[in-house]
């Protein structure tokens, strides 16, 4: 598995994936992760050979000295979860996040058990709940932070 910086070209694919990860939700489209790339947002990409299997994205809102960043989104083929991908590329967005010194924040929905416990794992505390965050299904989102490490 290699972790490398997503590309424009890998859109079509992860707008692909995040219909099948999030279909009672609004998945992004690929002109989103374009959009997302073109400003200049950190997004990484996770490949088995040629084969883009995971994604990850984070942005800055706030910058030092008070730095703050949020995870965009996270998604990985649920052919290759289980694997330790979605660490492994939450992990290296916090790097990121980490030499600005940013706080992060990201939001995640409050029935995905397993999203939270690996969040929880890497340092991040639910600090509140959204309600009816997610659309058009409605679920609620926990808000979590992560302090930074730096």
């Amino acid at each position: 598995m290699q972790i490398d910086a997503l590309r424009e070209s890998d859109a079509a694919r992860c707008a692909e994936l995040e219909r099948l990860l999030f279909p009672g939700d609004d998945p992004w489209t690929e002109r989103a992760f374009r959009d997302e790339l073109r400003a200049g947002h950190p997004y990484l990409a996770a490949r088995d050979g040629e084969q883009l299997v995971g994604y990850a994205g984070l942005g800055f809102v706030a910058g030092p000295p008070q730095a703050e960043a949020e995870i965009h989104t996270i998604g990985v083929d649920p052919a290759h979860q289980r694997r330790g991908i979605g660490r492994a590329l939450l992990r290296g967005l916090l790097r990121v996040a980490d030499e600005l010194g940013a706080v992060v924040f990201l939001e995640v929905r409050t029935d995905n058990e397993a999203a939270r416990v690996l969040y929880e794992t890497e340092g991040f505390a639910v600090v509140g709940v959204r309600k009816r965050y997610y659309r058009p299904s409605g679920a609620d989102a926990y808000t979590m932070r992560r302090e930074s490490t730096a």
